[in-house]
C-alpha cells in the first residue's frame, strides 16, 4: 500500500476515535482514520448525563432518558439531573466515516506527525490524534459490571417509582461484611427493554465477573425477580486510568491523547464516551488554529485530571463500609457541584470546590482515609 499524508491521522475508531474522526472531516480536514477492525458493529451500552451532549448530536442517538434517576446509599436520593442511555447503532451511524480515509490495520508507532501499521504503512499528518483506548491490565484500576437485558414491564418494579438506579449501594446483593461492595445500576434502554447490572465501581484488582454475577441473581430474587437464564447478557471489564505515562509517547513529539487514554476518561466513573463527544470540536478548533492548546485550559485541564486521580486512589483506599457514606456526602452536594466534579474535565475550581464542600460531611474514618491518601506519594507514574 502506498504511504498516505493528510492534515490528520485518528489511530482507533471507538466511540472517541469516530467522533474527533468524523469532527473534523466535517469541519473541511483532510483525515485518514486507523484500525484493525473499521468496520466492527459496536455493542456496549454509552449512557451520559444529557447536559454533557454536544448540540450536535441528533436526538435519535438518544434511546431512554431518565429525568431524575436515583441514588441509594444511606437512604433513597433524587438526583436533579436528567440522565440518557445512548442508542449505540444510531450513535455509530451518526458518527459517519464517508468523508475520511479509512485505512484497516494495526498502528505499531505512533507519533506526534506520524502513524506506521503493521505492515509497513506510514501515514504523515499534521496531527495525530491516538484514540487507542486503555491498556487491558489487571495492574491499572479497573471497573467490572455484570448485566442482564430483561423486559421493561418485568423490570419496573425494581425501580421501586424512580426513573433509573444510578447507584443503589443496598446490601441484599449476598456480599457479606467487609467485602469489596458493589451496587445495583438500572437503566431503560428503550421502551421494551431495561438493564439490570452490578456494578464494581473501581479495584486493582476489581471484583471477578463470575462474583457480580451472582450478586446480582442474589440481589434480584431478593426483590421478586427471578431471572430466566436466557436473558441477553452484558459483560464490563475496562481500566479507569490511561495507560502509565512511561509506555505512551508523550510531550512534544507525542500525538494527542483523546478518549480514555486521555484526562478525558473519568477515573471515579469510568465515563468518557459523552466527554469526548463534546471535545471533539475543540480538537478541531486546535488544529485550524495550529495545534497548541491555550495555556490556561491546559493547565486547567491538568490540575482536574490531579484532584481526579486523588480520587481514585481516595476510593481505592476507603474500607468497604465507607464507600456508601462517601456517595452519600457527594450526592448531597448542589447539583452544580456534582456536575462540576462528575463532567467538568477542564473545570478546576469546581472540582476543588466539590471536594472542599464534600469532606467535612464525611465520617471521621473516611476524613482520616482521605488524609492518609493525599499525604501519600502515589506509586504510579
Amino acid at each position: 500500500m502506498n504511504d498516505l499524508s493528510a492534515d490528520v491521522a485518528v489511530v482507533g475508531l471507538g466511540p472517541s476515535g469516530r467522533a474527533v474522526a468524523h469532527r473534523c472531516a466535517e469541519a473541511g480536514l483532510d483525515v485518514v482514520a486507523i484500525d484493525p477492525h473499521p468496520g466492527r458493529t459496536w455493542t456496549p451500552t454509552y449512557s451520559a448525563w444529557a447536559d454533557e451532549l454536544p448540540s450536535w448530536l441528533p436526538q435519535a442517538a438518544v434511546a431512554s432518558t431518565a429525568q431524575k434517576p436515583a441514588v441509594w446509599t444511606d437512604h433513597h436520593r433524587i438526583i436533579d439531573r436528567t440522565y440518557c442511555v445512548l442508542d449505540t447503532p444510531a450513535l455509530q451511524a451518526t458518527l459517519s466515516l464517508d468523508r475520511l480515509r479509512v485505512l484497516a490495520g494495526t498502528a505499531v508507532d505512533v507519533t506526534g506527525s506520524r502513524v506506521t501499521t503493521a505492515d509497513g504503512t506510514i501515514v504523515d499528518a499534521r496531527h495525530v490524534v491516538d484514540a487507542r483506548g486503555t491498556l487491558d491490565s489487571r495492574d491499572l484500576a479497573q471497573q467490572t459490571a455484570f448485566g442482564i437485558v430483561i423486559e421493561r414491564d418485568r423490570a419496573e418494579p425494581i425501580l421501586e417509582g424512580s426513573d433509573a438506579w444510578f447507584m443503589d449501594w443496598r446490601t441484599d446483593n449476598g456480599a457479606r461484611p467487609g467485602e469489596v461492595p458493589s451496587f445495583l445500576y438500572a437503566v431503560a434502554l428503550d421502551d421494551d427493554r431495561m438493564l439490570l447490572e452490578e456494578t464494581c465501581l473501581v479495584g486493582r484488582p476489581a471484583l471477578d465477573l463470575a462474583v457480580l454475577r451472582t450478586r446480582l441473581h442474589h440481589r434480584l430474587v431478593n426483590r421478586n425477580l427471578e431471572p430466566t437464564g436466557t436473558e441477553d447478557v452484558e459483560r464490563v471489564r475496562f481500566s479507569v486510568e490511561p495507560p502509565p505515562r512511561s509506555q505512551l509517547h508523550t510531550g512534544r513529539g507525542g500525538p494527542v491523547l483523546f478518549g480514555s487514554r486521555s484526562n478525558l476518561m473519568h477515573p471515579a466513573t469510568g465515563y468518557s464516551v459523552a466527554a469526548s463527544l463534546a471535545s471533539a470540536d475543540v480538537l478541531v478548533d486546535r488544529f485550524r488554529d495550529g495545534g497548541r492548546p491555550l495555556r490556561s485550559r491546559a493547565l486547567h485541564i491538568w490540575t482536574v485530571q490531579k484532584l481526579r486521580n486523588l480520587g481514585l486512589r481516595t476510593a481505592l483506599s476507603l474500607e468497604p463500609e465507607m464507600v456508601p457514606q462517601f456517595f452519600s456526602s457527594f450526592f448531597s452536594l448542589p447539583v452544580e457541584l456534582q456536575r462540576s466534579y462528575l463532567s467538568g474535565h477542564d473545570d478546576a475550581i469546581g472540582t476543588m470546590t466539590a471536594m472542599l464542600k464534600m469532606f467535612p460531611t464525611l465520617p471521621a474514618s473516611a476524613r482520616v482515609a482521605i488524609a492518609r491518601t493525599v499525604v501519600r506519594t502515589p506509586g504510579r507514574s
